[in-house]
């Protein structure tokens, strides 16, 4: 009975080996910890986001967008589901605060996701969890949203913000510039390994048949965006952008 004591007591003493708050727990898929923006151009008729990680492959989870409709970035412990059904709730009308409080009000894991979002209107919103790692506030500002995780510091979405409102040229390269800016200032403290640019725009796709504007992935490289910004410069070559159907008189 004494040593059942002592034995009890030590193992109160002893300190906890439960995860600390936000970190991964045993049968956790990799956290896609990453920086991304959201944005739009209003007037070319386009939406779309870039992300960079040093998780592989990250254009497979994050971006989502619609001609028309909005676009998302969904990240961390990403849910894949947020996309789709973002996308959805921007097609019925809602602006992207009413989708993200949507999307996170009915998931359970709410606190260890990431989210941007665009809707069809140019309003932006974002959410990031409490148990997220490494986070920076979002930055959420006029047609877009910037969000990161394990980030070198909150310059990284400082730089990303105003690299993106400084930026010319078409949606996509201000959105790879951002990108750009966000490296620049650290980025993901892990390293880097992926990046991804997706744009739509009604009819702009190869042969006009899709809206699937620039969708370039680098899966990876040593030097992702660098890598992306080389295949935009090629893409842009043999992909032109086109001017927005006009609209009757009248409609918006």
């Amino acid at each position: 009975m004494l040593r059942l004591s002592v034995l009890l007591a030590a193992a109160a003493m002893a300190p906890s080996c439960a995860a600390p708050r936000g970190e991964p727990l045993p049968g956790d898929p990799p956290v896609v910890a990453t920086f991304s923006i959201v944005a739009c151009d209003p007037e070319a008729g386009q939406w779309g986001v870039a992300v960079q990680s040093r998780f592989l492959a990250v254009g497979s989870v994050v971006p989502w967008a619609e001609a028309g409709a909005g676009a998302v970035a969904t990240q961390a412990w990403a849910n894949t589901s947020f996309g789709p059904e973002g996308l959805a709730l921007c097609r019925e009308g809602l602006s992207a605060k009413e989708v993200v409080d949507k999307l996170v009000a009915a998931d359970a894991d709410r606190d260890r996701r990431q989210l941007g979002v665009v809707d069809a209107k140019g309003r932006s919103a974002a959410w990031t969890g409490k148990r997220c790692l490494g986070l920076g506030r979002p930055r959420v500002g006029d047609g877009y949203c910037v969000q990161g995780n394990i980030l070198a510091g909150e310059a990284v979405v400082d730089a990303m913000a105003k690299a993106f409102e400084a930026a010319e040229g078409e949606l996509a390269e201000r959105l790879v510039a951002a990108l750009a800016a966000g490296q620049a200032a650290g980025g993901d403290r892990r390293g880097r390994q992926s990046a991804a640019l997706y744009v739509v725009q009604e009819g702009a796709g190869y042969g006009g048949h899709n809206d699937r504007f620039r969708d370039l992935r680098v899966d990876d490289h040593e030097r992702p965006i660098a890598e992306l910004q080389r295949l935009l410069g090629l893409h842009q070559r043999i992909v032109r952008p086109r001017r927005p159907a006009s609209r009757p008189e009248g409609k918006r």
